[in-house]
């Protein structure tokens, strides 16, 4: 190979390798957008992903524990239910996915904040968080699922 093409190979090369580079450096979308609670094939993923990580401490039917909005003993709050009667459904998606993924703390950025829940994003794949919140979306009833909704339609246009 001439001198001048190995010039211009090396210099493709690098370009190639910091472009790459700068890639793996940018953030990744948050796939909040793909839940499918419609979906039963996801939803009875979502569904062992729950009973499995999930259910010990939000409770087999989504009830969460006893008290929920009172802080025990260690001034934690306990494990809030996913049912209608929580506020699981006040939240758009992409935040219900980052908190699952990245910890209550980082997700809604509050510096400090203390709680049991583990971020999943080591433990459960993006999809695996997807099928979840979907299995849980798909059990409110019909008028949450619509309020919830049109709640994440208006994010999307702010």
């Amino acid at each position: 190979m001439p001198t001048g093409n190995r010039a211009l190979a090396a210099v493709a090369i690098a370009a190639a390798a910091g472009a790459i580079g700068a890639w793996a450096l940018w953030p990744e979308p948050e796939p909040a957008s793909l839940l499918r609670p419609g979906d039963p094939q996801v939803v009875a993923a979502g569904a062992k992903v729950y009973a499995a990580q999930c259910a010990s401490c939000h409770g087999a039917d989504l009830q969460g524990e006893p008290d929920w909005q009172t802080r025990d003993p260690d001034g934690l709050l306990p494990a809030p239910p996913h049912d209608e009667t929580g506020h699981t459904w006040h939240h758009p998606d992409d935040l219900l996915f980052r908190i699952t993924k990245h910890g209550v703390a980082e997700a809604a950025n509050l510096e400090g904040y203390e709680t049991r829940m583990p971020a999943y994003g080591g433990i459960l794949s993006d999809g695996e968080i997807i099928s979840v919140l979907s299995y849980i979306k798909a059990q409110w009833p019909a008028a949450i699922r619509q309020r919830h909704d049109r709640m994440n339609e208006q994010m999307k246009s702010q």
